[in-house]
């Protein structure tokens, strides 16, 4: 008899009943490593994402609170999973468990979300502290890596505090031979203090930040980074040999055509494995999940 559930009802029961299962299910889960999968892709992979609501961000493009029903997400996430060439998946604690006991999670990359402490719009959002996976209980729960988002304030005493727990999560994971997915930004508060965090997508603060996050840690080995699609992608991409992700983002106010079109001149670039995008393709302006992720994987297997 399977493990699996079909039904919400069902996940809370176990999670009641049976909590133990989550443990037993990533035990007996059929993985695949990331070096088959972008192999057998052609050289890079499609990642799921959704780990945003863990920091308090519900928004997706014009909706304030798409994401508060986690049915819905659920639903929409599944459907990408579904999705011929979707390679995997990024999430926190909560959500994954959730995709693991519907069965959603066989045969597929996983990256933990590991700091999701910089919740949006508080004041202390720069010190993102690591309040979801750690090195340890990725490595026990068969996963393939943790992600890790290390934005940089130099006007906030704070950044050296993120900058020191990524190091050491760096550090924690390459000794577990896990991939660790460092996402860093050059950000600020131009409207002072108290008013949200901007992250500078100039081709200069990409480039600045690439620097930051690839020294890292006590080694490089198994560090890749995450990185938003910007102008200039080939000199932004000249700054690093690591394998790199390129992120979605969120779609508000952002002409799908450009973005896609931003993703494929990124991918273009040799050190450039794939993408990692959750908002865009789970909320499409259009609100079709599966033509948005198909549209998605055949431009990065094309």
């Amino acid at each position: 008899m399977s493990d699996f559930v079909s039904t919400y009802e069902e996940v809370t029961r176990v999670r009641v009943e049976d909590p133990g299962r989550f443990a037993r299910l990533a035990a007996s889960r059929r993985r695949r490593t990331v070096a088959d999968t972008v192999s057998d892709a052609g050289g890079t992979m499609m990642i799921i994402a959704a780990d945003h609501p863990a920091r308090g961000a519900l928004g997706a493009g014009s909706r304030p609170g798409a994401m508060a029903s986690r049915t819905e997400m659920l639903d929409r996430m599944r459907e990408a999973l579904a999705v011929p060439g979707v390679d995997g998946v990024l999430g926190t604690a909560d959500v994954l468990e959730d995709l693991l006991v519907m069965g959603a999670l066989e045969d597929k990359i996983v990256f933990a979300s590991m700091n999701r402490g910089g919740l949006q719009g508080g004041s202390w959002e720069i010190e993102d502290r690591f309040t979801a996976y750690d090195a340890r209980a990725i490595k026990e729960a068969g996963f393939d890596g943790g992600k890790m988002l290390t934005r940089v304030d130099l006007d906030d005493d704070r950044t050296s505090t993120t900058l020191e727990a990524s190091a050491q999560a760096v550090t924690c994971l390459a000794r577990q031979e896990l991939i660790a997915m460092v996402e860093p930004f050059m950000s600020s508060r131009p409207g002072g203090p108290g008013t949200p965090v901007v992250n500078d997508l100039s081709p200069e603060a990409v480039i600045r930040s690439i620097h930051i996050a690839q020294g890292l840690g006590a080694t490089s080995a198994y560090t890749w980074l995450k990185l938003p699609a910007v102008a200039e992608m080939a000199r932004v991409m000249d700054a690093t040999t690591l394998p790199t992700v390129i992120l979605g983002g969120d779609p508000v106010g952002k002409d799908p055509q450009a973005v896609r079109a931003s993703w494929q001149e990124a991918l273009a670039r040799p050190n450039v494995r794939g993408l990692v995008v959750g908002r865009t393709l789970l909320y499409p302006h259009h609100d079709d999940v599966t033509a948005a992720v198909s549209t998605a994987v055949e431009m990065i297997r094309g």
